[in-house]
C-alpha cells in the first residue's frame, strides 16, 4: 500500500530592484507582487506612513526625507528585519527601495545568509528621470499619484477620487530631485558591482526607458525562466 509522498515547498522567490529615483521600480514591484502573489516591501511607503501617523520613526525620518537625503541604514534595517519575518513573506517578497547603500546590502545579506535573489537594475536616462519626478503630483488624502504629462487628473490639480487639491512632494521638487540623483550615483550605484560579483544574486540589467508593459513583460519572462 503506497504512502503519500511529501512534496517540499517551493523555495521563496526574493526580488531586489535597483535603479535611480523615477526609474519605475515602484510600479514594476507592485505589478510583480500582484502577478506572483508576493509581499511587496516598500521602505518609502512604510516611512511615509510613519510620518503621516507621527510615530517616533516618522518624526525622525521626516526632516531627512524633506531634504532629499537617505534615512540612516540602521533604522531601515530594523524595518526590513521585522517585515520579512511576517507570514506573507514566506513564499516570496519584492523589495522596493531597499537596499540603497552597501551597508544596507551587507546587512540584508547577514539577515538571510546565502538566500537566492533576483536583482533587477532598471536604467533610465537622466533627463527622463528629471521629467518623470518633477512632474509627479500626489493626493495627501488617498495617496493617489498623478503626473502633469502622462497621467493628469480629470479636473486640473484635483484628485479624481476625493477632489483633494494635489500637491508636489518636497522630494519631487527639481532641486531636491537633483540631490536625490546625485545621492544615488554616490551611494547606491556601487550596489550594481556588489551584486554582479555574488553568485546567489541573479543580476539582470533592464532598459526602463520603455512603456511599463514592455518592462514588465521582460521581468516576468526572466522570473518564469529562473524560478
Amino acid at each position: 500500500m503506497g504512502g503519500v509522498t511529501d512534496v517540499a515547498p517551493a523555495a521563496p522567490t526574493r526580488v531586489i530592484f535597483l535603479g535611480p529615483p523615477g526609474a519605475g521600480k515602484g510600479t514594476q514591484a507592485a505589478r510583480l507582487a500582484v502577478e506572483w502573489q508576493f509581499a511587496r516591501i516598500s521602505t518609502g511607503d512604510m516611512l511615509r506612513d510613519a510620518i503621516a501617523k507621527g510615530t517616533p520613526l516618522g518624526r525622525e525620518a521626516a526632516p531627512i526625507m524633506e531634504r532629499g537625503e537617505l534615512v540612516p541604514d540602521g533604522l531601515l534595517l530594523g524595518l526590513i528585519r521585522d517585515r520579512i519575518r511576517q507570514a506573507d513573506c514566506a513564499s516570496g517578497y519584492v523589495l522596493d527601495g531597499f537596499p540603497r547603500t552597501l551597508p544596507q546590502a551587507e546587512g540584508l545579506e547577514a539577515m538571510v545568509g546565502n538566500a537566492d535573489f533576483f536583482v533587477f537594475d532598471i536604467e533610465v536616462p537622466r533627463a527622463e528621470l528629471m521629467r518623470r519626478l518633477s512632474g509627479r503630483r500626489w493626493c495627501p488624502t488617498c495617496q493617489s499619484t498623478y503626473h502633469v504629462d502622462t497621467s493628469p487628473p480629470t479636473r486640473k490639480w484635483l484628485c479624481d477620487w476625493d477632489s483633494t487639491p494635489l500637491v508636489q512632494r518636497e522630494d519631487d521638487k527639481e532641486t531636491v530631485v537633483a540631490r536625490r540623483l546625485a545621492e544615488y550615483d554616490e551611494r547606491t550605484r556601487p550596489l550594481i558591482q556588489y551584486y554582479q560579483g555574488r553568485s546567489h544574486f541573479k543580476f539582470h540589467r533592464i532598459d526602463g526607458n520603455r512603456a511599463p508593459d514592455a518592462v514588465f513583460g521582460e521581468l516576468k519572462s526572466i522570473l518564469e525562466a529562473g524560478r
